[in-house]
């Protein structure tokens, strides 16, 4: 199995690597940005986007609409400071924000806990079988949905 090497960040690391991605890319690092990101890394478990508004607006002893949290999610995944649960239409932090490769989702369907793994072989295949059928992939997005250890 071929598993892709890299650093995981963690806490203000992980925020300031974060920052890091976003600012290379050309963005903005504005402080409710970080709040959002913050706010995101600090759930065990994907986060939807109601989920970090609301935890955002208790810190912020101020509402914060669930449409701006969205917006900024968007640019997030787009610089890849965060990953969709798509099956879940929920967020997670990407732990390594400096590293661009496609991820696989193990997502538990007792708790709603999702690790992320790496495997170079799993979804280079993935993407050549596209390829072979005349399809372009730009972000394979790989979920196995089951029970996680804890739960099983």
């Amino acid at each position: 199995m071929a598993i892709h090497d890299h650093h995981e960040h963690a806490g203000n690391d992980l925020t300031r690597a974060a920052q890091t991605t976003l600012e290379k890319s050309g963005e903005q690092w504005t402080s409710m940005r970080e709040r959002v990101f913050e706010a995101l890394a600090g759930f065990d478990k994907p986060a939807s986007a109601y989920d970090i508004a609301e935890a955002v607006s208790k810190a912020e002893g101020r509402r914060v609409a669930a449409n701006s949290v969205y917006r900024i999610l968007d640019l997030f995944v787009g610089a890849n400071l965060v990953r969709r649960v798509e099956s879940a239409n929920a967020y997670v932090a990407n732990a390594h924000p400096d590293c661009l490769h496609d991820c696989i989702f193990l997502v538990c369907d007792s708790c709603g806990q999702t690790t992320h793994i790496d495997d170079d072989a799993i979804t280079k295949t993935v993407r050549s079988a596209a390829k072979n059928t005349g399809f372009s992939p730009v972000r394979p997005v790989i979920e196995v949905r089951g029970k996680c250890a804890d739960c099983d």
